[in-house]
């Protein structure tokens, strides 16, 4: 299990990296009206983790846990979204906080049952 440890950190540590890099070009991108970048990290890191979960057939593998739990544990972020959906709310934009909220959630769960889908997972 110690092997796992170093691995989760190092897909931490990347994962971090990585989204930092998209936020940031895609807030270059788009304008920072709207967190297209968190967005766009939490449902493809959505999407990934549906396809790994599948890949790996449901098995926490020690790759599997340096890859999901660490990589996209790095690469998404639920605090972002929640301070990010807070200004939105705060500063009058509410339609936008919910969109924000509800479209990371429920495009969240379908992306990640797509990924699950397209590995094989339940067949």
């Amino acid at each position: 299990m110690g092997e796992a440890w170093w691995l989760v950190a190092l897909g931490g540590a990347l994962g971090g990296m990585a989204r930092l890099a998209v936020s940031e070009l895609l807030a270059r991108l788009a304008g920072s009206d709207f967190p297209w970048g968190t967005l766009t990290v939490n449902l493809s890191g959505a999407l990934l983790a549906g396809m790994l979960i599948g890949w790996f057939d449901g098995e926490a593998t020690t790759a599997w846990l340096g890859l999901v739990a660490g990589g996209l544990g790095g690469f998404t972020t639920v605090s972002s979204l929640s301070l990010q959906t807070l200004v939105l709310w705060q500063s009058g934009r509410r339609d936008a906080a919910l969109a924000n909220l509800l479209g990371t959630a429920v495009a969240g769960v379908a992306l990640a049952a797509l990924g699950w889908w397209l590995m094989g997972g339940g067949g």
